[in-house]
């Protein structure tokens, strides 16, 4: 196997970076490096990581806090890896979750790859179904919504480069898949449950309002749409994500 660049942004996650750290440690590949990037925490985060005593940890630590973009891009710049993933500080995945994707990129000869995720609260108890990912997202299908998590995704960088993060508000995710799908045909679904992804009361994604004020600036600033296209794609994204959360 080449080695797997997993890139992690940490801010104040003293909480829970044991546990994320401990279902990387615990994959049953082992080739890979954790690239964890403090954006300028105030709790005991840096030292925490350091304390795993693990020679595939690497710690960077920003000037400023920047955000979460500018720490994962910080991040992909330092990879070395042909493999490149993303797991955020209060997130896990299954034990598996590198040796099932890498494997299907390899036996598939694809270029990205993405999988179910269980959707627990900070206490790891279930609130959601586990989301199921859509197989063949291509750039037209992901403008009506993003089913592509960054925790349960990996792409082959010798493909299609390190892709950078755009400078974009809060949908920085949404934006970044929508520039590897102008480089790739499609992203292709493993149907498993890899990941467990943390639904947190505090999270600002919970604010739907200024999300999807957000989600419109995608269409209409990063996109360069038309006002009418970008209130279209708005408003099927809207509609997609209340189903996504069983508001429908």
């Amino acid at each position: 196997m080449a080695l797997v660049s997993i890139v992690t942004p940490v801010y104040n996650s003293a909480s829970y970076i044991q546990e994320t750290y401990e279902s990387i440690k615990n994959q049953t590949l082992s080739d890979w490096e954790w690239l964890t990037v403090d954006d300028c925490s105030s709790d005991n985060s840096v030292e925490l990581i350091k304390s795993f005593n693990d020679s595939r940890i690497k710690v960077y630590q920003l000037d400023k806090n920047s955000g979460a973009a500018v720490a994962r891009n910080k991040g992909i710049l330092e990879a070395k890896g042909k493999y490149i993933t993303f797991i955020d500080s209060d997130d896990l995945w299954k034990e598996k979750f590198l040796e099932k994707t890498i494997n299907f990129l390899q036996t598939n000869n694809e270029t990205l790859v993405y999988t179910n995720y269980k959707r627990v609260n900070e206490n790891l108890e279930q609130i959601l179904p586990d989301f199921e990912a859509v197989d063949y997202v291509d750039f037209n299908r992901l403008l009506y919504n993003c089913p592509i998590s960054m925790l349960t995704t990996i792409y082959d960088s010798e493909k299609i480069g390190k892709e950078m993060i755009p400078d974009v508000e809060l949908r920085e995710d949404h934006a970044m898949w929508l520039n590897v799908l102008k480089k790739t045909q499609y992203a292709r679904a493993l149907n498993e449950t890899l990941g467990i992804y943390r639904i947190r009361e505090n999270s600002v994604s919970r604010d739907k309002l200024t999300i999807a004020k957000k989600q419109f600036d995608v269409y209409y600033k990063f996109l360069d749409y038309s006002l009418i296209k970008s209130l279209y794609y708005t408003f099927f994204w809207a509609l997609n994500g209340m189903k996504k959360y069983g508001k429908l």
